[in-house]
């Protein structure tokens, strides 16, 4: 099933690289989180996502030059099974993982982000780069984003430095057809210690893993997110009780803020986090309603 997927998923953008150029379509810059650029210029980009980062995935969507997005990003606990229930108020009295961030616009195309998250005290640095637009006539019919995260967890007893370090690559490809579906792949590298202690016993340190995710329009303002990860693992499989990321999500823009309140199998928040180790079983009530809270600030003189 997994395979039909990513089949799927890859058909799908593949057949957009072969259609003829999409119909200008209007952005709302007033509205928009990433203040995109207005107008009627034929090679202006197109907004595919509304923020630069959904339920799992990050977006191919950059902050603007001298604009700061800050991020928090919160799991609670089990919504039932054992774990969960109303005991917990269905997770509510839970956390299983917090995330604080800040994405700062370097230029249009390059950002540099710090965060930190509570499962593992993982503080990461990331550089992502916009190295393609999609364009409003057809030009370029993909828009493609390179990512490079560093993590390092500073607190724990490991044996070296090298130990509590972990490494991610991706390369994101999105395209918008028509208004209303966005579609984004991530081929992804995650690379950890081999002696590391924070993974599961006989779990590979390098491996590779694909994103999936899929944006459908309900309103100008609103819509609905699915986000989906598989770690292409010998021993990530649900046999050693692991099981895929999947999360669903409602995504709301209200001005200078993009609010998603989602549901997901993830705890944790970082991909590094979930990719190495989600063992939450939506079937026997693991999973976890969540939100992402974006909110820019301006820099600029003007």
């Amino acid at each position: 099933m997994k395979k039909y997927i990513f089949l799927l998923a890859l058909i799908t953008i593949s057949t957009g690289l072969l259609a003829q150029k999409t119909t200008t379509q209007k952005t709302n810059s007033a509205d928009s989180l990433l203040n995109a650029m207005s107008g009627d210029d034929a090679n202006a980009p197109v907004v595919i996502f509304k923020s630069s980062r959904l339920i799992l995935s990050q977006t191919t969507e950059t902050v603007k030059k001298h604009n700061l997005n800050f991020l928090v990003i919160h799991r609670f606990g089990d919504f039932a099974g054992k774990q969960g229930g109303g005991q917990l108020y269905y997770g509510l009295d839970d956390i299983a993982d917090v995330y604080i961030g800040f994405e700062y616009g370097v230029t249009n195309n390059l950002n540099i982000d710090i965060g930190r998250t509570t499962i593992g005290g993982l503080a990461d640095l990331e550089l992502k780069y916009a190295l393609l637009h999609q364009t409003r006539n057809g030009s370029s019919p993909v828009a493609i984003t390179l990512l490079g995260e560093a993590g390092v967890r500073p607190y724990g007893k490991y044996s070296t430095f090298g130990d509590r370090t972990s490494y991610m690559a991706q390369v994101m490809i999105a395209r918008q057809f028509g208004s209303a579906l966005s579609l984004q792949v991530t081929p992804t590298y995650v690379t950890n210690s081999a002696d590391a202690p924070f993974l599961p016993t006989g779990a590979e340190s390098k491996y590779f893993a694909l994103l999936t995710t899929a944006r459908i329009k309900l309103t100008k303002h609103m819509g609905f997110i699915v986000d989906y990860g598989h770690p292409f693992s010998s021993f990530r499989t649900t046999a050693n009780g692991f099981h895929d990321p999947l999360g669903f999500g409602l995504e709301m823009e209200t001005g200078g803020h993009v609010f998603t309140i989602n549901v997901t199998n993830a705890r944790a928040v970082d991909e590094i986090n979930y990719l190495n180790n989600t063992q939450s079983n939506y079937s026997k009530g693991q999973y976890r309603i969540g939100f992402t809270i974006s909110r820019m600030f301006d820099f600029n003189h003007k």
